[in-house]
C-alpha cells in the first residue's frame, strides 16, 4: 500500500478548509498558495471531493469551497478511498468479488486478512478533525 500524492493532498486540503471555515468559502486561490499545490492540479482533486460531497462548492464571485461536514466526521479511510486509493495491503485482498483461487490453500492469506484489518481499524479512528489537532493516534 502507497498513499498517493492525490490522497495526501486531499487531506491536507480538507484539514485547510477545517482549520480556515467561516461562513464563506474560501476561494481555490488561497487553498492552493497555502498547500503550494498548482491551481490546476488543487482544482481536479477538489471537483472529486465536492462530487462526493466532501465539500461544498460555489462559483463566481465570492466562491470557493467549504467542508460540507463537521471535521471530526471525516475519517481519514473514507478520504483516501475516494481519491481511488487502494488500502489493502496485497493485491490478492482487493479482488473480493471474484476472490482468490488460491485464498483456500494460501498460508500468508490470514497474515495479510489481519495486517488489512488494522490498516482500515487505524485509518477508520483518526478523523480531519484530529489532524487539525495534531491529535492523530500514533
Amino acid at each position: 500500500m502507497l498513499i498517493s500524492t492525490r490522497g495526501r493532498y486531499a487531506l491536507r486540503f480538507l484539514i485547510d478548509l477545517a482549520e480556515n471555515q467561516g461562513n464563506t468559502y474560501i476561494p481555490m486561490k488561497d487553498i492552493s498558495d497555502r498547500q503550494e499545490v498548482s491551481p490546476k492540479y488543487a482544482e481536479r482533486l477538489m471537483s472529486v471531493l465536492s462530487k462526493n460531497h466532501f465539500v461544498e462548492a460555489q462559483h463566481g464571485k465570492g466562491g470557493g469551497y467549504r467542508l460540507s461536514r463537521d471535521p471530526g466526521e471525516y475519517k481519514v479511510s473514507e478520504v483516501l478511498r475516494v481519491m481511488d486509493e487502494e488500502l489493502a495491503p496485497v493485491a490478492c485482498l482487493t479482488c473480493k468479488p471474484e476472490g482468490c483461487h488460491r485464498a483456500s490453500d494460501c498460508r500468508t492469506l490470514p497474515m495479510w486478512q489481519k495486517l488489512d484489518g488494522m490498516i482500515t481499524d487505524f485509518l477508520d479512528g483518526i478523523t480531519v478533525a484530529d489532524l487539525m489537532h495534531g491529535n492523530a493516534t500514533l
